[in-house]
């Protein structure tokens, strides 16, 4: 499961970056990608649309919210335990 997940991230947020996703790093942020705002919603609706999850993400409050997007490996954890919650449920 891990490298799905995580391969999928990479696509995603390469194709919000206009990168190749071997140019996408786990311990970079998406500030350092060139991911704006607009592009961060864009990867959220992305991402839950991938992997069929509902992110905990307030686009107006995003230092309020409990989704950790300080970096693409953060973004990784998240989605894998948000996946896991999602099959145990």
């Amino acid at each position: 499961m891990g490298d799905s997940v995580h391969d999928k991230i990479i696509t995603i947020i390469a194709e919000q970056a206009v990168l190749e996703p071997s140019d996408v790093t786990t311990d970079a942020s998406l500030e350092e990608l060139g991911i704006d705002s607009l592009g961060l919603v864009e990867s959220i609706f992305a991402i839950e649309e991938a992997f069929d999850i509902q992110v905990p993400f307030n686009a107006n409050e995003p230092e309020a919210s409990e989704f950790d997007i300080s970096s693409v490996a953060a973004i990784i954890r998240a989605v894998e335990g948000l996946v896991a919650d999602q099959q145990g449920a």
